[in-house]
């Protein structure tokens, strides 16, 4: 089922859901079902299975010349949707991105998530290597993500990249995009990138999710903006609890995203990281029942594979 459709049956009911990470190369799927059973009481309708690209590292050999060696840390997106979707019986949601991928790259991508049932996916660009500053697509890749709506609602319309194909069949996929409540980091102003983000949904995008923010005055400044410039689709928030006192440093740096005063002080009075989970605990859990009063479909949790955060809040929640 879509994630629109998933909207529209709850009939007003907010709904749960959450993101999890593959695992690591070398580990097997249990530890992603280890971390999704603790959250299943919750009934969430979906989950988001995040994509690593490949990245690549130069590796210095003998008489100083430096060998290119590609780095996937953690594959498996595909099989990991598919195999939620049998166990759980409910959907499974893949990113994709532009970084690492050629057009026809995403196509076959795109195939084999149709095959196996997969309805809906989060179409993003994705963020630039480590070895780069900025972000480069692939030579044969898109862009950025408005062009990676337009090629999969072209999908959705039957016209593949081949155009001598005959008799296509065309998918039905639900595209949902991110949204940056505090803009993104590249982006010269919250106006601009809110421009760009209509752009993507008059391309074919169906639903946005946010990038995680602790201040809901953002979201909702976020979200009366959005429906200034005409954006009518479903606007679901993303949520992270603090948990350890290097977040305090990690999460501004990485994601670009402000943390309160108010959180930063009761975080650095905290006498360890223990305290801090807690503090988090009830900062998200604040922060998702004022979403809640303000009639959000969906809150979504970025667990980042640890569910005892996210079900600590889930049973004050739902």
């Amino acid at each position: 089922m879509k994630v629109t459709e998933h909207i529209e049956n709850a009939n007003g009911k907010p709904l749960f859901s959450f993101e999890i990470l593959p695992p690591l190369k070398g580990q097997n799927i249990q530890c992603i079902f280890d971390s999704i059973d603790p959250l299943m009481e919750f009934n969430p309708p979906f989950i988001d299975v995040t994509y690593h690209r490949e990245e690549y590292e130069y590796k210095e050999m003998p008489g100083g010349l430096l060998e290119k060696k590609i780095v996937k840390k953690r594959p498996g997106t595909v099989g990991i949707c598919s195999a939620i979707q049998n166990k759980y019986q409910l959907d499974a949601i893949p990113h994709i991105l532009c970084g690492g991928f050629t057009k026809e790259d995403t196509e076959n991508f795109l195939i084999d998530l149709d095959f196996l049932g997969i309805q809906n996916v989060v179409a993003l660009r994705g963020d630039a290597v480590k070895s780069e500053i900025y972000f480069k697509p692939e030579k044969e890749g898109n862009h950025n993500a408005t062009e990676l709506v337009t090629q999969i609602d072209n999908l959705n319309k039957g016209i593949y990249l081949d155009s001598d194909l005959q008799n296509t069949s065309a998918t039905n996929f639900c595209i949902g995009v991110a949204g940056y409540p505090e803009k993104h980091m590249e982006a010269p102003s919250l106006d601009s990138d809110i421009y760009f983000l209509k752009q993507k949904i008059k391309n074919g995008a169906s639903y946005i999710i946010t990038q995680m923010f602790f201040d809901n005055q953002k979201f909702f400044d976020f979200v009366a903006k959005c429906r200034k410039e005409g954006i009518t689709v479903p606007i679901i928030p993303g949520l992270k609890p603090i948990s350890t006192k290097k977040q305090l440093n990690q999460i501004p740096h990485r994601f670009k995203v402000d943390l309160p005063d108010d959180l930063i002080m009761e975080v650095v009075k905290a006498n360890d990281n223990e305290a801090v989970r807690q503090i988090g605990i009830e900062w998200c859990t604040a922060q998702s029942k004022e979403l809640i009063k303000a009639g959000i479909p969906v809150l979504h949790y970025y667990s980042m594979g640890k569910a005892d955060n996210i079900k600590a809040i889930a049973r004050e929640v739902f």
